[in-house]
Formats: structure tokens, sequence, C-alpha cells
């Protein structure tokens, strides 16, 4: 007697999946979206990326309304609120009203209701990989279209030559795709160096060493110090025997990207000696820099509580700033037109909360980035320490990226079409920081 064969349907498992990370879909979007490309011409203005952000905000805001559950731990309401005590009291001091209001509320966006509802929505290290490795994916698109602008010369221009890789930023913000691909570069050696399937961690080494070729064509010197210094401080945390084996690795594909590929142009070459010029003989660029950090100085020297106020830099800058001072910068290329570039503000982080909030607004900010970077680094080590490893690569990747983009406010600051990824990387560290090294701890106790 036949049988006629049973016909199997395919399972769903794609709807599964996605059905499964349905909470982190609008942080997802918000990253997605910031492959649009920038509008020219407009400085400041708020991105589609930056409006999806708000809806971030208040879908987290009715899920927890919906599910009547404590929203943070106090810890962790008192680290990601710490900035509004300075925010405030520079939101009152601002020239205009405002000034005062808009400045809060991109603050606020930035450093607390972004990173939190980012917190509130990761719901374990299964969903921080996934944000991981939507920041790898993210960065691997910016840095191919990085890679064919320099290719093929249709980058910003750099020293007369369209040649710098900025992605889909545009001229006007150089350092975006230099920071997008240097978070993505941040998670994958994290994934690489702490994961426990061998497939992700020579995934996810495959993708640092890719993306190693658009950084270099970014041309960016800040976000290159900020990566070694990073990548150097990650495979030291993970353990000497894998930082050595990596490090090797790494210096290998270093000299087939500069030689053998001939990413090692003449222009890339004279940017890297160019980093220990900075102090003997500087270029314009760095003469304006050093200018402004100088009248960012002054104004703090004049209101050492409470700064100038929230967007106070611009309109004081001429009368704290030296003759030394250019115009502006002049950008053009990647599809952009001839324009020239405003400064209006220090390119410091640190030194920008100084002169606009004084020594309160630096001390509540700065002790909010310092506590996340305390309780991240003391949930590596007990992830070190646990028997199975398991939250290892996740601990790297938040601790790397976090000490990525501190030592990255040393030659920048918010601004840009990119601003809102710093936002939701804010609150990807946080999440590990405040909520995923305490559960660690936790389940190790048990």
């Amino acid at each position: 007697m036949s049988h006629s064969p049973v016909l199997t349907l395919p399972r769903r498992v794609p709807f599964t999946y996605v059905a499964s990370i349905a909470p982190l879909l609008p942080v997802i979007l918000v990253i997605a979206l910031l492959t649009l490309p920038a509008a020219q011409g407009a400085d400041g203005g708020a991105t589609p990326a930056d409006a999806v952000s708000g809806l971030l905000v208040l879908y987290c805001a009715i899920r927890l309304v919906r599910e009547r559950r404590r929203p943070l731990s106090r810890t962790a309401a008192v680290v990601l609120g710490l900035p509004v005590v300075g925010l405030a009291v520079a939101a009152v001091g601002a020239s205009s009203p405002a000034a005062g209001i808009g400045g809060l509320g991109r603050y606020l966006q930035i450093f607390v209701l972004v990173p939190a509802s980012v917190v509130l929505l990761v719901r374990d290290r299964r969903d921080f990989r996934v944000l991981a490795w939507a920041f790898v994916a993210f960065a691997l698109f910016q840095g191919a279209v990085g890679v064919h602008q320099y290719a093929t010369g249709t980058g910003a221009s750099y020293q007369g030559e369209d040649l710098r890789a900025v992605g889909t930023f545009g001229p006007a913000d150089v350092m975006g795709m230099a920071t997008v691909v240097a978070f993505g570069l941040m998670c994958a050696v994290g994934l690489a160096l702490g994961a426990t399937a061998a497939r992700q961690r020579a995934v996810a080494a495959g993708c640092a060493l890719v993306l190693l070729a658009p950084l270099a064509v970014s041309f960016s010197r800040g976000a290159w110090i900020a990566t070694a210094a990073a990548v150097t401080l990650q495979l030291a945390l993970a353990g000497m025997r894998r930082a050595l084996t990596v490090g090797a690795v790494v210096a290998a594909s270093a000299v087939v990207l500069v030689g053998g590929l001939g990413i090692g142009t003449a222009m890339l070459q004279e940017r890297i000696s160019s980093i220990g010029q900075v102090a003997d003989a500087p270029d314009q660029s760095v003469t304006d820099r050093y200018t402004m950090w100088a009248a960012a100085t002054d104004m703090w020297s004049e209101h050492p509580l409470i700064g100038v106020g929230l967007k106070g830099f611009p309109e004081h800058r001429d009368g704290h700033a030296s003759l030394a001072l250019s115009s502006g910068s002049d950008t053009e290329g990647a599809g952009a037109a001839f324009r020239k570039q405003p400064l209006l503000s220090p390119h410091n982080m640190y030194l920008l909360v100084l002169s606009e909030q004084g020594l309160i607004g630096l001390l509540a900010l700065g002790g909010s980035w310092l506590a996340l970077l305390v309780c991240g680094l003391r949930g590596l080590v007990r992830a070190r320490r646990s028997s199975s490893g398991d939250g290892l690569d996740c601990a790297l990747a938040a601790c790397g990226l976090l000490i990525w983009q501190l030592i990255d406010f040393l030659y920048a600051d918010i601004g840009g079409p990119a601003t809102v990824l710093t936002a939701v990387a804010f609150g990807f560290v946080a999440w590990w920081a405040l909520v995923g090294a305490d559960d660690l701890q936790k389940a190790s106790a048990r």
C-alpha cells in the first residue's frame, strides 16, 4: 500500500526571530535610519533618526505604563539622571529661553532619555549581542560606502582631492563615518575576544579586520588614537594570551592593508606622521582647535561654576578667541558644493561642557560617565572570573566602546547626524554597567 509523501511546510523561523526581538526594533530602526544620506547645508538640524529616537522614548514609556513595572533600579536612576543637575542650572543661565530649552532638550536626548530607554528595552545578554551585531552591520555598510568614495575619488575634499571617506554623512560631518566604523570595530573586537562560539569569534574577528580599511581612509586622527587605545585596553582586559595572539594578527593585517593593498598612500602616511607634529608644527585645523580650546578655558575662568549657559559657546567665542582662529573650515566633495563651515564648538566635549555648564555641569556629566566606566569594568572582572565565561563578550564590547568614546571626546564633541548614535551607544554601555553586570553577579551567587 503506497503512501503519498507528506508535504512539510517550512517553519517560520525568521518571523519568530523578529518577534522575539520586537522590543529592540525601535533601537535598530534608529541605527538603520542613519544610512540615509545627510541633508547638505543643514547645520545641526534634526534628522529622521532624531525623530525616531523621540518615538523610541515614547514607546518605552508606554511599555512601562502597560507592564506596570519599576523602570530603573535606584543606582541606574542616579547614574543616568545625574547630568540633569548641571543641565538644569546651565539652561537657566542661557542667553535666551530658546537657547536654554533647545540645548536642554538636546543634552537630555543624548545623555539621559535615549540611553535610559535603551537600558529598559534590552532584556538580556542575547538582546545585547543583537545590538552589538547591529552596530557592526551598520559600520560595515558605512565603511563600504567610504572605501568606495576613497577608491573612486568621490569622497570629501582633502588636500585638494576628493579622497576622504565620509560615508553617507557628507563633508559637513567628516567624523560621522569614522565614529560609526569605530563603534562597530569596538563591538566586533569585543565579540571576537569574548564569545564562546568559535564561529561567532571568527566572523567577528573578520569584521574587525575589514573595518580597519574604512577607518584608515577616514583620515581622522582622533578616531585613530581613540581606536588604538581602546583596542589595546580590550586586548589587555581579555587576557595577555589572547592579547598577544590577536595583536599579532592585527599587526599583520595592518601591514597588508597599508602596504600590500595600496591603502598606504602618501597622503595617509603624511596624516599618520602628523599625529606627532601637532605640537611642533600644527596645521591650520590643529591651530583652530588649540585656539578654541583656549577660548573655552577662558570662558570657564570667567564663569567657573555655571559656565556661559547652554549653546553659549558660539556667542562668546569671538570675545575670547585669538586672531589665530580662522573664519571656518572649507568643506566640499561627496556630492556637496563648496561651503565655509563655521567653527561653533571647541571640538572637545569636556571643554564644551566646562565652558557652557561650568564645574557643576562637568562634574555631573563626567561623574555619570565615570560611574558607568567603573560599573562596567567591575562587571568585566566578574565575567572573567565566571567559570562559563558567559558575558565576557558583552563586557569587552561595552567597556571598549565607552573607553573609545571618552578618549574621542578629547578631540570631538556632540553635533551632526551621527550624534544620535552616540546616545544609543551610551544606552548600550549603560545596560551592561547597570543591569547586565548585576544580573551576572546574581546568577553566579545562585
